[in-house]
């Protein structure tokens, strides 16, 4: 998945952005409304971990809890039509934060301190129900298990590098839904380097030959985009 962090504690995000990362997740980092704004409008990302109490900018004061830039943020998002899943980081006390970031249209929201394995395990689910799909799904022999991140065929685990597999899992959310190139360039490419066509269609090409003998097989729809469906 590709997840916006939006959190302004240096210490806190950096253990989120590593043990995301470490779980085969790509991560862009806000830490104040302005950052979180800005890369909210312009990159497409499978769910939001989003922290109420930001800064307006970066190295200022905190907006008071009664105006958390957190939720001006969300409530923008939500206003132009952004329907990305949003899991809030509330203190476990602020009933308020809760209840405030709920009705500014939260998916789910999760108290301070909490565990790591527990945020994965919310935005996968948030995700999930977001684009209607299970943990395991297959097509033919080709397999996913999303909780334990592998691709198998039949029962031989299919090795992938990151981004090989990070396209796959998007054509296989759900399978069968066809998916633009922007979109698979816009959820691999960083904020500062594009995937560019060319580059997408060798991810393309390298996984159509490590499927051979899975029975799955990559369709391109020209000018709409690619899909993953039994041969025939």
């Amino acid at each position: 998945m590709r997840i916006l962090v939006v959190e302004d504690d240096e210490v806190l995000s950096d253990v989120m952005v590593r043990s995301l990362t470490d779980a085969g997740h790509r991560i862009d980092l806000a830490s104040s409304l302005a950052d979180a704004d800005g890369l909210w409008q312009v990159q497409v990302f499978d769910a939001v971990l989003l922290d109420l109490n930001l800064p307006q900018t970066s190295g200022s004061v905190h907006a008071m809890a009664n105006d958390s830039s957190g939720l001006v943020a969300l409530r923008k998002a939500r206003a132009r039509g952004d329907r990305t899943p949003v899991l809030v980081l509330t203190a476990r006390n602020r009933t308020e934060e809760r209840i405030a970031g709920l009705d500014a249209g939260a998916d789910d929201y999760l108290g301070k301190p909490f565990d790591l394995a527990e945020v994965e395990a919310r935005l996968r689910a948030l995700v999930r129900r977001a684009k209607d799909t299970e943990d395991y799904v297959s097509v033919a022999e080709l397999h996913l298990d999303r909780k334990l991140r592998r691709f198998s065929i039949g029962r031989d685990t299919l090795e992938l590098p990151a981004r090989e597999f990070e396209v796959l899992v998007e054509l296989m959310t759900p399978p069968g839904r066809v998916v633009s190139k922007r979109t698979l360039s816009d959820k691999l490419s960083s904020f500062d380097e594009a995937l560019g066509d060319n580059a997408l269609e060798a991810f393309i090409s390298r996984l159509r030959k490590k499927l051979i003998g899975s029975g799955a097989g990559i369709r391109t729809l020209r000018g709409i985009g690619y899909l993953v469906e039994p041969e025939t």
